[in-house]
């Protein structure tokens, strides 16, 4: 879908559009031809929600491409995932209001776990608390010192921030997260010559990194990704015509929420805390992104029932929005999650569209296989979703004479 295109069609109403994200949803079963955690999930009010409405399995990228959340996301948010792209370090930095800097660089870190042979045995260095994160992230700033200026920010969990600021810098540096355990860190490397001097920066903080979190525990090692410079793209409520609030509790959403012009709305770190949010911003908005982000961590985890609890307890959630009574309602997630891969996955993901508009199929549960023979179809570009709630919200002019 082209932005330009769409934003030419764009009307005025009053009408109420809900994006409900679980991050992570779509699933595997634990065993031949077993369920899934959505159709282990006991969820009667999405059920309903499908059964009024018209459901089907979207692709984020495209058949077999496992996304990233930034691009899972911004297929939702209706922009093209491969032309508009941006490292997880933007992300983090605008997510836990950094004052990032168009000639900043920007890394998502982990504080992770190595072995006495320099090998990564937990990425995530067993998720530590934030506290434990805050007292790391002082430690290295207190203590590195790289000739440049060097910004060390807690995000959450074992996550944190690294920005660089000066002059000829470049976001066109690989990963040195080997993004599986076993592997050692990877050195520093630029994807392009104009990245040297910023390469030998991240090569003297991670030299230095390892030698102040040598006796810590778990977290005893630093894996940097989604190095990055910020970007400047069409902002989403000048280009969809609709005044948009993001509900998030995770900074990364927070932060690509802001990149592409949201409000970014204050909420507390559970579910319910941001579906009370979402209640009391109500009157202010036409579009509210709620992201729910536990699925995919559960996912990650290999936790099957853990991320079942959280699908119910989402579910148990839904009449508080209907209370609210919105125009459309769209409930996706950004990519899928399998427990059984404890990793992002290209499986095609579950999504419901309910609107007094739809045309409602013959699907009586929100699962992966029932989606699968919806009316939107087994393979519905994600990007295509957004023009889709806002027909059914009656915010698109027709085409031609």
């Amino acid at each position: 879908m082209d932005l330009d295109f769409i934003s030419k069609l764009v009307k005025q109403n009053n009408t109420k559009i809900v994006m409900l994200v679980m991050d992570g949803i779509g699933g595997l079963p634990l065993e031949p031809q077993g369920l899934t955690e959505l159709e282990t999930a006991k969820t009667p009010h999405l059920d309903d929600l499908a059964s009024e409405g018209i459901c089907g399995l979207q692709l984020p990228i495209g058949t077999g491409i496992t996304p990233g959340s930034g691009p899972g996301h911004l297929s939702l948010f209706g922009y093209d995932p491969v032309k508009y792209q941006v490292g997880r370090g933007v992300l983090a930095a605008l997510g836990s209001g950094f004052d990032l800097q168009p000639q900043d660089v920007a890394a998502r870190g982990n504080f992770c776990t190595v072995d006495e042979n320099g090998v990564v045995v937990d990425r995530r260095a067993g998720r530590i608390s934030s506290e434990t994160n805050a007292k790391l992230c002082e430690k290295l700033c207190s203590q590195v010192s790289c000739g440049s200026d060097i910004f060390v920010q807690t995000v959450k969990e074992h996550r944190f921030l690294l920005a660089i600021r000066g002059k000829d810098l470049s976001g066109e540096l690989f990963d040195t997260d080997p993004q599986a355990v076993g592997n050692k860190p990877l050195e520093p490397h630029g994807i392009s010559h104009h990245a040297e001097k910023t390469v030998t920066i991240v090569k003297e903080f991670v030299d230095q990194a390892k030698d102040i979190l040598a006796d810590e525990h778990p977290a005893n090692m630093v894996l940097l990704r989604g190095f990055s410079k910020k970007p400047d793209w069409p902002q989403f409520p000048k280009t969809f015509g609709l005044k948009s609030a993001a509900i998030a509790a995770y900074p990364m959403y927070r932060g690509l929420a802001k990149l592409i012009g949201m409000d970014v709305l204050k909420t507390g770190q559970t579910i319910e805390e941001e579906f009370a949010t979402l209640k009391q911003q109500w009157n202010k908005y036409d579009f509210f992104f709620v992201h729910v982000k536990k699925t995919d961590s559960y996912g990650e985890d290999g936790n099957f029932a853990n991320k079942v609890s959280v699908i119910e307890e989402v579910d148990s959630m839904i009449p508080r929005i209907m209370e609210l009574e919105p125009d459309v309602i769209i409930v996706t997630g950004d990519h899928s999650t399998p427990s059984l891969l404890k990793s992002h996955s290209w499986h095609p993901v579950p999504v419901l569209l309910y609107s007094k508009q739809c045309r409602s199929d013959e699907v009586t549960m929100f699962g992966e296989r029932a989606c699968m023979r919806g009316g939107l179809g087994p393979r519905l570009p994600a990007i295509e979703l957004m023009p889709l709630a806002l027909a059914n919200a009656q915010r698109l002019e027709k085409f031609g004479a």
